[in-house]
């Protein structure tokens, strides 16, 4: 409420709510023991003086003005119309909220952090800003039984509002959720969503992910994580992304494909004697059953490893194809016997087949180099 001062002066009407391109007639009513003519008295509509020529003077003791074409309120508290005697003293004031009735709140989306809350965000309708105090209620209950509710833990952000509740959600049994908006200058009620917990869940990111080379293949790494804790007994199919970027780079570089549910990954293609940052995120399907898709968590907190640089080694000859040739040969018996050590048992184990089979892998690992962007995870030998 804007200041009053009954024993000098009243402002009628006090504190309306006007919808924005009105009009308003006001009056400034003196008190007779004032001794003051209301001709002498003036108007100011937050802080700045209003022309005389809007004034009519109703009485001696009653000063009026006339205001065409309101704008909304400039702030929340409502905008300051204010009665002066002529030595300036503010003698009466009062709030003019101008503004416009709520439109129908749209965009409402729901999600559940591991079946164990719920939360909903939606937009305002039409042009959103209603320039009067405006109440958002989030309303839900059972779909066939229950008794409606209001929740009560509420938050703005970039242009949505939301509401959260953190405790005794129903499961197997579907919601009806929905938002009214009220002012003085009227109300909406945005359109129902029905929806079941267990088809809006989302979870913590995957924990415990872990960065490792690849012996010392240049151009991979290996990726590996858990599945969120919360999650952990609950029957579900979980599904993975992963996505990475470049030390010195703010661009993040997602897989295409998502790597299903296993919980590892080799990422390929890599710069050699490149810091890579790595994160995971988990999209629970399936809940208890549900046939719809989950809702990706958030992204991991990233996790760094570097790929082994390129071998620079020397060569004895003049011929740079001969050490181009040498270099290659002794990476490639480097990466050979590395792969031998995990997948042979002693020199016994040696023979052309195994041999062989590398080079088949080989030959496989080094296409799919450059296409880590097309293919996400790489199959062979960990």
């Amino acid at each position: 409420m804007c200041l009053q001062h009954p024993d000098v002066a009243v402002i009628s009407p006090q504190d309306p709510f006007l919808l924005i391109g009105s009009s308003l007639t006001a009056t400034c009513t003196l008190s007779p023991e004032l001794g003051v003519h209301a001709s002498t008295l003036y108007w100011t509509l937050n802080g700045a003086r209003v022309s005389s020529s809007a004034y009519s003077v109703v009485s001696p003791s009653v000063l009026g003005v006339t205001l065409h074409g309101l704008s909304g309120s400039q702030q929340r508290s409502g905008d300051n119309l204010v009665c002066h005697g002529a030595n300036g003293h503010v003698l009466a004031g009062s709030c003019l909220y101008v503004g416009m009735p709520p439109e129908k709140p749209v965009n409402l989306t729901c999600w559940s952090r591991n079946t164990k809350d719920l939360s909903c965000s939606w937009s305002l309708g039409g042009q959103g800003e209603t320039h009067v105090p405006t109440k958002y209620t989030l309303k839900y209950k059972l779909r066939w039984h229950g008794k409606e509710k209001e929740c009560e833990n509420y938050s703005t952000g970039n242009e949505r509002y939301s509401c959260y509740i953190p405790r005794n959600i129903a499961l197997f049994t579907p919601y009806e959720i929905w938002v009214e908006a009220t002012n003085q200058l009227g109300s909406a009620t945005s359109d129902i969503t029905t929806l079941d917990i267990l088809d809006v869940v989302t979870t913590d990111p995957p924990a415990n992910v872990q960065v490792n080379r690849v012996g010392e293949l240049e151009d991979q790494l290996t990726v590996r994580w858990a599945i969120p804790p919360e999650l952990k007994d609950i029957l579900f199919q979980a599904k993975y992304q992963i996505r990475y970027r470049l030390e010195d780079s703010a661009d993040w570089k997602v897989l295409v494909d998502d790597v299903g549910n296993l919980t590892s990954c080799r990422l390929a293609g890599l710069q050699p004697g490149t810091v890579y940052f790595v994160q995971v995120r988990c999209n629970p399907v399936g809940i208890f059953g549900s046939r719809k898709a989950g809702i990706w968590s958030d992204w991991s907190h990233p996790t760094a490893a570097s790929t082994p640089s390129s071998e620079q080694l020397q060569s004895g000859s003049c011929d740079p194809k001969s050490g181009e040739q040498n270099s290659t040969l002794r990476r490639e018996l480097k990466q050979f016997f590395g792969w031998v050590r995990k997948h042979a048992y002693g020199c016994g184990g040696m023979s052309m087949k195994l041999y062989d089979q590398w080079r088949v892998w080989l030959q496989k690992s080094q296409k799919t180099r450059k296409q880590v962007g097309k293919l996400g995870c790489v199959r062979g030998p960990s």
